[in-house]
């Protein structure tokens, strides 16, 4: 099981610019990045897990007064990023061994969580609440149900995997957080399957 999924790490850093190319500057996702933002205090600290180049979720999260720090395993994306959005913070880190030492108002996992085993998946709602301060807003990307799936990209094959619904209800309140949202497969957002929760 996973086969596949210790490959993300040198795949993201062989086609970065590729990816950044390819992601470009398009956000169907702002509709969710705005009821993230809605339940976060004024000036938040953020969490952005997986954050690639750093365009377009981190550079719209400063330019809406977060105060940001991204993750990356990536340094060929963090080097983007930092080129990108100055104004945030960039660390090379893989989010399975994250400690930071800090708390944030909201973390985010967009597109990045689902590239996880199932079994790490479950092992960062820890690191989750490790991270999240008092009424942190959590928000996700998995897939619709239990299972794994292999995708492609630059002729390569792309790992994702996803617990079922049920499960993530059970981590999530297990860790401290309660559901606010869940969409599987929004129409109104290419097609995403997404999690919006928030720490008791």
């Amino acid at each position: 099981m996973g086969r596949g999924a210790e490959e993300i790490i040198s795949l993201y850093r062989r086609h970065a610019q590729a990816w950044a190319a390819r992601r470009g500057t398009a956000q169907p996702e702002r509709i969710w990045l705005d009821r993230f933002l809605d339940i976060l205090p004024e000036t938040p600290g953020v969490l952005d897990l997986g954050c690639g180049s750093g365009v377009p979720i981190a550079r719209y999260l400063c330019g809406r007064g977060c105060a940001v720090t991204g993750i990356d395993s990536s340094p060929e994306l963090i080097g983007m990023a930092r080129r990108s959005v100055p104004e945030a913070s960039f660390v090379v880190a893989d989010m399975r061994e994250l400690q930071l030492g800090d708390r944030f108002d909201g973390i985010l996992a967009w597109d990045s969580f689902f590239h996880l085993t199932r079994e790490d998946q479950r092992r960062m709602f820890a690191t989750f609440a490790r991270h999240a301060g008092p009424g942190a807003a959590l928000m996700f990307t998995s897939g619709p149900e239990n299972g794994e799936a292999i995708g492609s990209f630059e002729g390569e094959p792309l790992y994702h995997a996803s617990l079922g619904p049920e499960e993530y209800r059970a981590l999530l309140r297990d860790h401290g957080f309660e559901t606010v949202a869940h969409v599987v497969e929004d129409p109104d957002c290419g097609g995403h399957t997404i999690w919006l929760a928030q720490r008791r």
